[in-house]
């Protein structure tokens, strides 16, 4: 990152009104009457509704278009542990996306407690308040235990996004990325580098849609999770496999997809070489690649490339998923966001790109032409319709599922 970059950063968080977020008054509060509605003694019309019949809080306060951005600052960003705190500026970016993508309302939460435990209790306490919950930035394990606890407790959509949105949109652009080069997902070698939140889910959901679990290899920092360690948590120990390749650059020999979810660097050229005929690499570390694309294409001419930086071709964003999902969600106020409706928010995703482009989204990108083919694996973050189709489609899944309380 530029000193330049860093300063404008700064001054833009700082600005005339330090932060990104603001309150809004959505009732008239002109005349002595509007007040007298708005607070004592005509709030308490609603206050015994609601307490007649709970659900009535949809109707009368601002629960189902609220989500709580919810995260300890346990693992920020690739910034590690930096603590509650430090997390605000990103809790804050992440209401901006929910508010600016979705229209959905969103208070942060940034909470001084590591243990799960005591994390858990303190998001149920407050669950009351809002219409969905997503947790962020916590780092794996604890993540796995505190997202699990909480949807089993409440009964509004619990998303840990780091997870689930990662792998959605993963997801999506392999889909993709695998149909352009003529290979089934059902039948590829994958090999994730990161074995965090992120890695695990992303290879749980490619495994939901058709990847056979055997040809799937998870590395982490001692090497591939395989059968023989002794070292692997119950969530790494579920994708142990027997196999006798211990590093990652054996595990790339001839492997045809390379997902990276860990550091900067770590796929070497040699590495690359290695691969089958027509890889795709996903080098998705975060501001420094794994592999940087111009290197990618000088070795190799037949590879399909995302990354997760927006200033190269088929970004992997969140920013492309958890809006909509929350939003479908919200609208018909389903109790979770179950595999169905992750399951829906991929296939939405992948299509999208095989649609017409119009002159206004061609106007918001970089790039001269956007035509589903290498370079347009996945919509861009800009585009309008992804409201529309992604909610859509969550929100019938919710439906077809059962765990919607509105239709």
């Amino acid at each position: 990152m530029s000193e330049h970059f860093r300063k404008a950063a700064l001054e833009y968080h700082a600005g005339s009104v330090p932060g990104k977020l603001s309150v809004e008054i959505t009732k008239p509060t002109v005349t002595q009457e509007d007040l007298s509605l708005s607070y004592t003694p005509g709030v308490a019309e609603p206050v015994k509704e609601i307490a007649k019949d709970p659900e009535s809080a949809y109707l009368y306060t601002g629960k189902g278009n609220l989500v709580a951005v919810i995260s300890n600052g346990t693992a920020v960003l690739g910034l590690g542990n930096v603590g509650a705190l430090a997390s605000k500026p990103v809790m804050e970016g992440k209401a901006v996306l929910f508010k600016r993508f979705a229209g959905i309302n969103v208070y942060d939460i940034e909470v001084e407690e590591d243990d799960p435990a005591e994390f858990i209790h303190t998001v149920a306490r407050i669950a009351p308040t809002f219409g969905g919950i997503n947790l962020e930035d916590i780092k794996a394990p604890e993540c796995f235990v505190i997202e699990k606890e909480l949807q089993s407790r409440l009964s509004i959509p619990v998303f840990h996004d780091d997870q689930h949105g990662t792998a959605i949109v993963i997801a999506a652009g392999l889909l993709n990325a695998l149909e352009l080069q003529e290979k089934q997902l059902n039948d590829v070698t994958i090999v994730c580098a990161g074995a965090g939140a992120a890695g695990l889910a992303s290879m749980q959901l490619l495994i939901e849609l058709g990847a056979d679990p055997a040809r799937l290899m998870l590395v982490d920092r001692a090497g591939v999770i395989h059968s023989g360690r002794s070292d692997l948590n119950s969530y790494k120990q579920k994708f142990a496999i027997q196999t006798e390749k211990r590093s990652l650059a054996g595990a790339l020999e001839n492997a045809d997809v390379f997902i990276g979810v860990s550091g900067p660097g770590i796929l070497t050229a040699d590495m690359l070489a290695s691969m089958a005929t027509k890889p795709v690499i996903f080098a998705l570390s975060n501001p420094t690649p794994e592999i940087m694309p111009e290197l990618a294409h000088q070795v190799r001419q037949d590879i399909i490339m995302a990354t997760g930086r927006g200033d190269f071709p088929n970004q992997v964003n969140n920013a492309l998923c958890f809006p909509y999902i929350f939003r479908g969600a919200l609208d018909v106020r389903a109790t979770c966001i179950n595999e169905a409706m992750k399951l829906a928010a991929v296939y939405a995703i992948k299509n999208l790109v095989k649609e017409p482009v119009t002159q206004e989204i061609q106007a918001i990108t970089f790039q001269k032409e956007l035509e589903f083919g290498p370079d347009y694996l996945l919509p861009k973050i800009m585009d309008p319709r992804l409201r529309a189709s992604v909610s859509k489609a969550v929100a019938e899944a919710a439906i077809a599922t059962g765990v919607a309380r509105k239709n």
